[in-house]
């Protein structure tokens, strides 16, 4: 199983961004998958969302509804998140998981620090 997340960049609040990760090693186009976040190296990861394999059900956690986007494409093993109107509490690491659970394989990150 491999994971390999891109598109973090540093930012301004009010900005946009997309986190990508491409999926590879086990049949992504069955598995739901999610995108956490750890906000310091010291922190566990919190979930922002999930989406379903077939990309017909999502959620996110109450900070991110509205401004933040997830999406797939299975025919390139590829998982996005679309961050919106970005705020400075959404910095942070952050990683793809697969499987429902924050608990479960997960990528090395990307890192989206949101300064002024």
């Amino acid at each position: 199983v491999r994971l390999v997340e891109s598109g973090g960049a540093l930012v301004q609040p009010g900005e946009s961004l997309t986190l990508s990760c491409v999926a590879s090693g086990f049949s992504f186009g069955t598995t739901a998958m999610t995108w956490g976040r750890q906000a310091a190296p010291d922190t566990g990861i919190e979930w922002v969302s999930w989406i379903y394999s077939d990309g017909r059900e999502t959620d996110y956690t109450d900070g991110v509804k509205g401004r933040f986007t997830t999406s797939r494409d299975n025919t390139k093993n590829t998982l996005y998140l679309h961050m919106n109107n970005l705020r400075l509490e959404d910095t942070g690491m952050y990683c793809s998981i697969r499987g429902l659970k924050i608990f479960g394989t997960r990528g090395q990150g990307t890192q989206v620090p949101v300064s002024s």
